[in-house]
């Protein structure tokens, strides 16, 4: 992505977009690969044939927790990097809603909204983020999630309040 932002600013970005990821095609092989690592393989989203027959979606769909997977790819991409921090942690999700499928094939994106930011002891920065993963050409959004994450530093990096 390339753009890097001093740790004081982050705060002043609170409600706004923050950033969108470029577009990621879910294909086949990478649903194929997500259905090995977590040993979910229901037909819908691992057997092409049957799933255009028996489905109403007409072929194969990524699992949505491959889609919320692909966050992390997707923040790393659109995501201003803090200049001072030394490490990100993914502290969890307050809401996941899974809106609609993503077909194999389909490219998706994130949208980044910062919702909140705050200082939390001498070395983290707490943000929350609403995120939104569109599906290229469709009107409803793959999900919406409330997404914190904390970005870690050097106490003599902490800005002044």
């Amino acid at each position: 992505m390339g753009k890097e932002i001093a740790l004081a600013d982050v705060m002043g970005l609170v409600g706004t977009e923050t950033g969108v990821s470029d577009w990621i095609t879910v294909d086949q092989t990478m649903i194929d690969a997500f259905a090995g690592a977590t040993n979910d393989h229901q037909f819908i989203h691992t057997d092409p044939e049957r799933a255009a027959a028996e489905s109403p979606y007409g072929g194969t769909i990524a699992h949505g927790f491959l889609t919320l997977s692909l966050l992390s790819a997707m923040n790393f991409d659109a995501l201003p990097k803090i200049r001072e921090q030394t490490m990100g942690i993914n502290y969890g999700f307050d809401k996941i809603r899974f809106m609609s499928p993503v077909k194999c094939g389909a490219r998706i994106r994130a949208r980044f909204t910062l919702a909140d930011a705050r200082l939390r002891g001498a070395a983290m920065m707490m943000t929350t983020y609403e995120v939104t993963v569109e599906i290229e050409n469709e009107k409803k959004p793959a999900l919406t999630a409330t997404w914190i994450t904390i970005a870690q530093f050097d106490p003599k990096d902490r800005p002044a309040i």
